[in-house]
């Protein structure tokens, strides 16, 4: 009994030893190669592949996929072998274009959507007609259009709007060498504010005929005969055009036409998405020194009033109470008040101020609050302060408001790759108000490089003709356009208003569209010498009104080889359909 149990311990110990040699056959490494060695190079060639940028992102998946699978040096080295070769494909397919490295999705067959043929292709005459519209104010005001839509016009065979006359001027030339960097100034662009340096004057005269700017080419004689040839859309164009669009927005057909195909492009979008976003991910890593953060942004709706954060205003304003307190800062029934007498009448020390005191954050109960969103440019609640801190015209010639932009200039500077387009606003009360904006910019030297400025122009007549400030509309296009025609005309007529210009990109009209508007703007509509009645100008007669005569400047400003403005006004938050018409 005893040899048969030693015999069966005997072959249970032998099978026992034959299965522990089975299971550590396959990972046993030669002497010469152990596997601390085999990672380390199997680290190294993967850190190799993952940073060549010559490899197509396909095939660095594949290589890295490949990696999990090698577990010898014989293997290793098959892997060295294969990345040369597939190296060696990769540049012979490069040959290929590289928007077809991507997958696409191909639809093909008759189109049964249950609507007659006929009726899109009349729905598409329709959207085809509305961009030739979009196309022809674009272009006549000398503003930039999609170059996409207008070859896709040109391939229907429309004929754009002939501008020939000013093939002549050169457009701005572009280096291919040129730096990343802007190049730095070596002077400030405001140094030379002195008249003999500007352009010579063009001795044109200019005189406002129905709203809209004439220019002619002499100042004593200012007829039909000596008028320029400064092309914009008369009345009865516009509102025909208007009539157009107003019809097609209510276009049944029109309308399921153009839901369906925005409908597709989603969703042909998200199928992209989900065929390519590992490829376009590895593509963007391939771009050295770019990501989020160091590619150019640009902020393009800040209001220079709120263009800083609480925390910087908060600092800022404590820092004025420190340094100057005894300065006269405000004028109260006659009797200047100092910035420490400012603080008292409101019972408040620096101690006292905070983000929270400030209260000039726009939270979510200002959305389609325009009263509330106003308000909040007021720091504490008190209007006093915003005209003092916030404000390029006061008692102060707006030295604080200045200083603190700076400051938030400077920080753009340091962070490089950002930019912002910073508004101002004109509001057509006097004539002198550009010439006191430009002052307060040059005096103070407000300018860099990574700041643009966009003029915006609230539609408040009702409220300056209530008060007596304007007698009519067309006085208030007067003090917004006629400065900006004679500093055209003759820059050292204004000549901080020409250096200001320069860094000035265009205009906006502003002002709380969910009021109510009591005037549909038609022919029969009364002209802007005419307009003095007490009820507001609809949007589409401001927005009429500013384009024609921002046109005419256009084509004033080129002809005299100035630069162009842009017209942006934002609309369609709160307002009616027909404003996004306009």
């Amino acid at each position: 009994m005893e040899e048969k149990f030693k015999e069966i311990a005997e072959d249970l110990f032998t099978r026992s030893m034959a299965e522990n040699e089975m299971r550590s056959a396959p990972y046993e490494f030669p002497e010469d190669s152990p596997i601390e060695q085999l990672e380390e190079r199997r680290h190294r060639l993967e850190r190799q592949i993952s940073q060549d940028i010559k490899l197509e992102p396909e095939i660095l998946l594949r290589a890295k996929q490949d990696f999990m699978k090698i577990d010898s040096a014989a293997d290793l080295e098959l892997m060295v072998d294969k990345s040369l070769d597939i190296v060696d494909v990769g540049f012979k397919e490069r040959e290929i274009p590289m928007e077809r490295e991507y997958q696409r999705v191909s639809i093909s067959g008759e189109e049964k959507c249950g609507v007659p043929f006929t009726d899109l292709v009349d729905a598409a005459k329709c959207v085809v007609k509305a961009l030739l519209i979009r196309e022809k104010y674009i272009n006549r005001s000398m503003q930039t259009f999609c170059k996409t839509t207008a070859h896709a016009l040109q391939d229907l065979g429309t004929n754009p709007l002939d501008l020939g006359i000013y093939d002549d001027v050169a457009e701005t030339p572009v280096d291919a060498d040129a730096p990343v960097h802007p190049p730095v100034s070596e002077t400030h662009p405001y140094d030379n504010q002195d008249p003999s340096n500007m352009p010579a004057d063009a001795g044109y005269g200019c005189m406002m005929v129905g709203g809209v700017m004439h220019v002619y080419n002499k100042r004593t004689n200012m007829d039909k005969s000596t008028e320029l040839d400064l092309p914009y859309p008369d009345l009865k164009e516009y509102i025909a055009d208007m009539n157009v669009m107003m019809s097609l927005i209510i276009n049944g057909p029109v309308k399921s036409f153009c839901y369906r195909r925005l409908q597709y492009l989603s969703s042909k979008f998200q199928m992209h998405i989900l065929l390519n976003e590992m490829k376009e991910l590895a593509a963007q890593k391939k771009v050295p020194h770019r990501d989020f953060y160091n590619i150019r942004k640009v902020d393009t709706h800040i209001h220079a009033s709120s263009c800083m954060n609480q925390k910087h205003l908060l600092r800022f304003i404590k820092r004025a109470m420190k340094k100057y307190p005894d300065e006269i800062v405000h004028v109260e029934q006659g009797c200047g008040q100092t910035l420490r007498e400012v603080f008292e009448d409101m019972n408040l020390t620096a101690y006292d101020l905070s983000v929270d005191t400030l209260d000039m954050h726009a939270d979510r109960n200002t959305f389609h609050r325009f009263d509330k969103f106003n308000s909040k440019y007021n720091p504490i609640g008190e209007s006093i302060l915003r005209e003092i801190f916030i404000k390029t015209d006061n008692y102060v010639e707006g030295k604080y408001f200045a200083h603190i932009v700076k400051e938030v200039m400077s920080d753009l500077e340091e962070s490089k790759y950002q930019n912002s387009e910073l508004r101002l606003s004109i509001y057509g009360r006097s004539r002198d108000e550009w010439d006191k904006l430009a002052q307060w910019a040059v005096n103070h030297r407000v300018y860099s490089d990574n700041v643009r400025w966009l003029i915006q122009v609230p539609r408040l007549f009702d409220v300056y003709h209530t008060k007596k400030q304007l007698a009519n509309y067309q006085e208030m296009l007067e003090n917004i356009f006629m400065p900006l025609f004679e500093v055209t005309i003759n820059p050292s007529s204004h000549p901080e208003l020409h250096l200001f210009l320069d860094h000035v990109v265009g205009f906006d009209s502003v002002d709380d569209e969910s009021k109510p508007e009591h005037h549909i703007f038609n022919l029969d509509s009364p002209l802007p010498a005419n307009w003095t009645e007490e009820d507001n100008p609809p949007y589409s007669y401001y927005l009429y009104y500013t384009y024609a005569n921002m046109t005419v400047l256009n084509h004033l400003r080129r002809r005299r080889g100035f630069h162009t403005f842009v017209l942006r006004p934002h609309c369609g938050e709160a307002g009616p359909i027909h404003h996004l018409v306009s």
